[in-house]
């Protein structure tokens, strides 16, 4: 109760002691003004009849006077007040202006974090939302991969697409778009020549037999998921084949690109017997140049069987059966052409930080492109729709073949002007130095 009867008693004080309004302050004076006035008037009624209306005169001016300069005195009052509260609470002027411009600064930094990274994700993923988009938009547009087609639909544009971007990346490649990380079919730079991040990087192949890999260990659940619970067939079987394929298959290949399982492998010649006493320097023990290239057949060799597995895959129809023998002849040629670029590289092992674009790998990605794309209309809605319209499979095959050197050449273009506007900035910059220094 002394608790509450003290909390009262504050907040008395705090009604009592609450500053008027410069509203209340004008309503008061014009009051008193008024009652001045109409005393005066009847002090001088009786004398002079012309003297109320000038004591009107007079006494109003002289109460808009005097409420001014209360009103002035009032201002003052609480600029005051104000100022030494400011004062009290933060110490000086310039104290206050320094914490009013930290949260500022703050906030500004942490909305530009905020943006470049957000603008960094849109960049470095704006050729996958593109294709996301224009695959979801013929998706709509046709009207396809409607009830239990979803799942057949999926599964031939994400591994057709996951085909289509494998030639694209492979394109690059022979284009010089990884030189600086070894990509390029080049001598790999340094940490010296290149930053540690990109000397720490994995070579292509790793990465391709990872992806393989990967594939392989997470396809194996999924081949059975457009007839959950029903009984296996001898396809859906086939299909499990093929990804325990790529899950072995892309486990070999990493393990062929390890280091340092090519040292535990190289340890038995080193500690033999024979080694004693050698001199170590000598020719006949210097590392091998073909050691600073990977010849990894095994990502080669997975497609190159995917391939042949697919042109002699059964379907409902004949039109869907010559769509997948497309697709599959286009991998096994993807495969043999990358056979010749690895016979290339083992006589002749770069020896060059600059990409050697062996001519091999043009037919690799364009094999890889074409072959992903026929992956893609190999669905059974896209099938289903050709057979409606009393199209053939070689509709499907010419205009793939078309619009693959079509959007080879783009992309080649593209690169190329990005490479004329690096020149041309740096060259810029070389102009502009001298004059600035």
């Amino acid at each position: 109760m002394v608790f509450m009867s003290s909390l009262g008693d504050r907040d008395e004080e705090k009604r009592t002691a609450a500053p008027i309004s410069v509203e209340n302050m004008a309503q008061h004076h014009t009051a008193r003004c008024r009652d001045s006035l109409r005393y005066s008037q009847e002090l001088g009624q009786s004398d002079d009849p012309v003297s109320p209306r000038d004591n009107s005169i007079s006494g109003t001016t002289d109460c808009e006077e005097d409420f001014s300069h209360r009103m002035q005195d009032h201002q003052d009052a609480e600029w005051d007040v104000d100022f030494m509260e400011k004062r009290s609470l933060l110490g000086t002027t310039t104290g206050n202006r320094v914490l009013y411009r930290i949260p500022l600064k703050l906030s500004q930094r942490a909305v530009l974090r905020a943006i470049t990274t957000a603008r960094d994700l849109v960049d470095y993923t704006i050729l996958l939302l593109g294709f996301l988009a224009i695959t979801s938009g013929v998706v709509v547009y046709g009207g396809i991969f409607r009830g239990n087609n979803v799942f057949n639909g999926l599964a031939h544009f994400i591994k057709g697409g996951i085909f289509l971007w494998y030639g694209f990346l492979t394109l690059g490649r022979w284009m010089g778009c990884f030189a600086e990380i070894g990509w390029a079919w080049n001598l790999k730079p340094p940490a010296g020549v290149t930053s540690s991040r990109k000397a720490r990087v994995p070579s292509a192949e790793f990465v391709e037999s990872f992806v393989i890999f990967l594939y392989g260990c997470t396809n194996v659940f999924l081949e059975h998921l457009a007839a959950w619970g029903g009984r296996w067939t001898a396809q859906d079987l086939e299909h499990v084949s093929i990804s325990i394929m790529f899950f072995g298959g892309g486990l070999c290949g990493m393990l062929v690109e390890s280091q340092r399982l090519r040292e535990l492998l190289n340890h038995t010649i080193l500690t033999s017997p024979a080694n004693r006493g050698k001199d170590a320097s000598s020719r006949e023990w210097a590392t091998p140049k073909n050691y600073g290239t990977s010849l990894n057949p095994f990502p080669g060799l997975i497609i190159l069987l995917l391939g042949l597995m697919m042109s002699s895959h059964h379907q409902a129809s004949m039109v869907s059966t010559m769509v997948h023998k497309q697709w599959g002849t286009l991998f096994v040629g993807f495969a043999l052409a990358r056979a010749v670029t690895y016979i290339l590289m083992y006589l002749s092992p770069p020896s060059s930080y600059l990409p050697s674009r062996p001519p091999s790998e043009i037919i690799t990605s364009f094999c890889l492109i074409s072959g992903g794309l026929i992956f893609m209309a190999s669905n059974k809605d896209t099938v289903a729709a050709m057979e409606h319209y009393g199209l053939n499979a070689m509709f499907a095959f010419t205009v793939t073949m078309g619009f693959t050197a079509f959007l080879m050449a783009h992309i080649i273009m593209v690169l190329a002007v990005k490479g004329w506007a690096a020149k041309r900035k740096q060259l810029f910059y070389m102009i502009a130095q001298p004059s600035t220094a």
